[in-house]
């Protein structure tokens, strides 16, 4: 089967479909990857890269074609000018980039932007071949939830493309259950079926050998939160909780990351005079599972808002695979879990006082009632969110979406 995955992000950025890629090539699947520049989530073109020009390189013996890409930069002008030279690029070089390349699939990975879709649909029409889209975002939600738009023209314009897309979909794919509703309603004729995230295996197999020590980790008791430092997470959720605990010198907050979200965090930690969190930066992919197994609990946030309530973050996956017990200030789909695994505990989202007393309740656990919620949640991400399993399923999905079309 020949597939070609179409992201506007791509290792070395640290997204999901880096390690799907790679386990569908592993199982046989001719993949190759149309994507842009990587800049996420600093918003500058990473070293050895450069804005302009294409660029075909590959990753695990996959091709991967590179079009030019305005990177993100800071605030919503940036970030508007990133989404739609891909958008512009994409249809204007891929054609070129793939000529004479024959698939049996294109796969959009649909983080934000939705639009990354648009070049995909041109090629599933030029070259006659049934696209799939796993939403990974509600939008327009998103783009309002996380205060990029609040025109309500603008966001009824973005409504209809998100439309148009879906319409144009042979399957759609969702990474929560609470996303068949709004997805439905854009696109009732479309088929949808749940598909999970889940992460690469190396999170669940304990680490051999030493994991380089970071500033907090392995002091007392350690919260780790891991991944982007944005305005979708609330990070100033953990800024209050942490002014809460500052008395409480053995908790330790450890931020791991980057984003939009982290110098406004260092100059608030400064101004609180606050010596219990640490932001150590950002670490290659490969690193996190060692981090994160010598946490003593891992911390997921997002901002209270409806679409959030319906999302799970992709790091509660690989939170549950670590093993170490989860606290998730997080409201609806994503609290569900970690309680359904009996993973962890939960507060209310972007509650400070709620956020700084579950971890005060987890702190005063005995640690083997900490170490069982541990295993409850590694457990529960072999059961349900497996990476091999899941891939299989995927390859299934885009196997049956060929035939029917």
């Amino acid at each position: 089967m020949r597939v070609l995955i179409v992201s506007q992000n791509f290792w070395p950025e640290g997204f999901r479909i880096n390690e799907v890629a790679k386990s569908l090539s592993e199982k046989g699947v001719e993949v190759e990857i149309l994507t842009g520049k990587p800049n996420y989530p600093a918003g500058k073109v990473f070293d050895g890269y450069q804005a302009d020009g294409c660029l075909q390189e590959t990753f695990h013996g996959i091709p991967v074609h590179r079009v030019p890409l305005r990177p993100r930069g800071r605030g919503a002008v940036g970030l508007a000018r990133n989404y739609l030279s891909f958008v512009l690029n994409g249809l204007v070089f891929a054609p070129r980039l793939l000529r004479g390349k024959r698939f049996d699939a294109i796969f959009v990975y649909a983080t934000s932007p939705v639009l990354q879709a648009l070049p995909a649909i041109y090629l599933g029409w030029r070259k006659k071949t049934p696209v799939a889209l796993w939403v990974q975002d509600l939008w327009p939600e998103s783009l309002s939830a996380t205060g990029y738009v609040k025109n309500r023209y603008i966001l009824k314009a973005v409504e209809w493309v998100v439309r148009y897309i879906y319409k144009r979909m042979s399957l759609l794919l969702v990474q929560s259950e609470a996303f068949f509703g709004p997805v439905g309603k854009l696109a009732p004729a479309t088929e949808i079926r749940y598909y999970p995230n889940s992460v690469d295996d190396s999170f669940a197999r304990p680490v051999e050998g030493d994991t380089p020590g970071l500033p907090g980790l392995d002091a007392g008791f350690s919260v780790m939160f891991a991944g982007n430092i944005g305005s979708a997470q609330a990070v100033e959720v953990i800024v209050e909780a942490a002014t809460l605990l500052a008395a409480d010198a053995d908790i330790q907050f450890v931020v791991v990351g980057d984003g939009s979200r982290r110098d406004w965090m260092l100059q608030e930690i400064k101004a609180r005079g606050l010596s219990n969190v640490h932001l150590p930066g950002r670490f290659p992919s490969e690193r996190m599972p060692g981090f994160m197994q010598q946490a003593s609990a891992l911390l997921v946030t997002l901002a209270d808002e409806e679409i959030f309530a319906a999302t799970v973050p992709n790091k509660i996956q690989a939170y549950l695979a670590a093993g170490r017990p989860i606290i998730a200030s997080v409201n609806g789909e994503g609290a569900r879990l970690v309680l359904a695994a009996g993973a962890g505990v939960t507060a209310a989202a972007q509650d400070g006082a709620a956020l700084a007393e579950a971890i005060r309740t987890l702190h005063a656990m005995p640690p083997a009632e900490r170490e069982q919620m541990g295993a409850n949640g590694r457990a529960y991400y072999r059961a349900k969110f497996d990476h091999e399993s899941l891939v299989s399923d995927l390859i299934r999905h885009l196997q049956t979406m060929r035939r029917k079309s």
